[in-house]
């Protein structure tokens, strides 16, 4: 359907949505005047990775089309745990790591979206606030009796748990009513009236509007995102050296614009409309380009989406260290640099060891690998012995040694 709203015609063209309830009718409320919508992010690790800009994206275009968007950061139920994808019960944290946590997080949000008093400025909330608080005995009379096993038992989350026999705590099952009753919290609140998510949110967001029908007598809807893959069906955010973290801190910013510059060929315009902000007319015309013109593409792609997250500066550094370490063979600057002891350099430093100190392998099985295989490099020079000890006398003239996994991964080891 051809949507009046430039908030959910941004979100259609640019491939954000999955699932709309009551589409219509969202679309006129959106068209009509400013809606407060909100997604929900637990704080598991100190940063989000790029498995999460979906979500935030959407939060930045709702912001950009005229709408207030609230950040709702999980303080209580990181407690708990989301069985959402999880075939195992989360690690439970201490209020203090999810506090730092949260802390950690802000700071990347504070890229995309404007914080404040106005009426489209961004909220951050922390559903502790509320949670926290909960007295068991009248939540479950008072709540509780809006859902039903049955229907909990049909949840996406709850059926692949059960079907591959891995344990479901009672306070995991817990996590789906306490997102619907942050729906509620909000929607009396900050008279929110939209919860958007993954499609694999989609039950749990259901569940918060009926809530809020049956408590309030009140109007919310739904709005989901495909979950998102590569074109060959990998996860989003992850790569074989971990991670690829927001947080310039636990992943550079070369290396981070590195992630996107690898991307496949068919996921370039994709991504484009994904994780950039260019017009779609800019869109269309990268994503036209074939054979070798499509790495163009792609180094527009990193570039943009590297200055969404760390700024234009950071990611016009890191396209210029790809262009001097690729284009001319000389020694970026801003290449990821590992610390190591002198100490330990002095007595011999293993091949092997160095690769996975400077996060070129996951493991010294697969640094040998890279090694047999023809793909590792020293200063520029291939190596063939998986027992090489690095020594001072291999320091270049800037004092440090350049390691290489292939032709686009670089790191520097820096004695201290």
């Amino acid at each position: 359907m051809p949507y009046r709203s430039d908030f959910l015609r941004v979100l259609r063209e640019r491939g954000f949505i999955h699932q709309v309830s009551e589409p219509e009718l969202l679309d006129e409320k959106a068209a009509s005047g400013r809606i407060t919508g909100y997604i929900g992010f637990d704080a598991t690790a100190r940063s989000l990775h790029a498995g999460s800009l979906l979500p935030i994206m959407m939060l930045y275009w709702m912001q950009q089309t005229g709408h207030r968007p609230i950040v709702l950061m999980g303080g209580g139920t990181t407690k708990v745990g989301d069985p959402s994808g999880k075939d195992e019960s989360r690690k439970l944290l201490s209020e203090e790591e999810i506090n730092t946590n949260i802390n950690g997080i802000r700071k990347i949000f504070d890229r995309f979206l404007k914080f404040g008093s106005g009426p489209t400025d961004a909220l951050m909330m922390n559903n502790a606030e509320w949670l926290d608080e909960l007295q068991y005995i009248p939540f479950l009379r008072d709540y509780g009796r809006h859902f039903t096993i049955n229907r909990m038992l049909t949840f996406e989350s709850v059926k692949r748990r059960l079907e591959r026999e891995q344990p479901l705590t009672f306070l995991e099952f817990n996590y789906m009513i306490l997102q619907a009753y942050d729906f509620l919290e909000l929607y009396r609140r900050e008279k929110c009236v939209l919860q958007m998510g993954g499609s694999d949110q989609w039950g749990n967001i259901v569940n918060g509007m009926e809530l809020i029908r049956r408590v309030e007598g009140g109007e919310a809807f739904a709005l989901t995102a495909p979950l998102l893959t590569t074109a060959s069906g990998a996860k989003m955010g992850k790569t074989a050296s971990g991670a690829v973290w927001l947080d310039a801190e636990l992943l550079s910013p070369y290396e981070y614009w590195q992630y996107w510059r690898n991307v496949e060929d068919a996921d370039v315009g994709r991504f484009l409309k994904l994780f950039t902000t260019l017009p779609l007319d800019e869109i269309a015309r990268l994503e036209a380009l074939r054979g070798a013109e499509i790495n163009e593409a792609k180094k527009v792609l990193a570039t943009e989406a590297t200055a969404m997250v760390h700024g234009r500066a950071a990611a016009e550094d890191a396209a210029e260290t790809a262009r001097k370490t690729f284009e001319e063979g000389r020694l970026g600057e801003a290449l990821p640099t590992v610390e190591v002891p002198a100490a330990e350099l002095e007595q011999g430093l293993g091949l092997l060891r160095a690769m996975v100190l400077a996060g070129l392998a996951a493991s010294n099985g697969e640094a040998r690998r890279a090694v047999k295989g023809g793909a590792v490099r020293v200063n520029d020079e291939k190596v063939a012995d998986e027992r090489l000890l690095l020594t001072p006398r291999r320091l270049n003239e800037q004092g440090v040694i350049k390691l290489s996994f292939g032709k686009k991964r670089h790191a520097l080891l820096k004695p201290v």
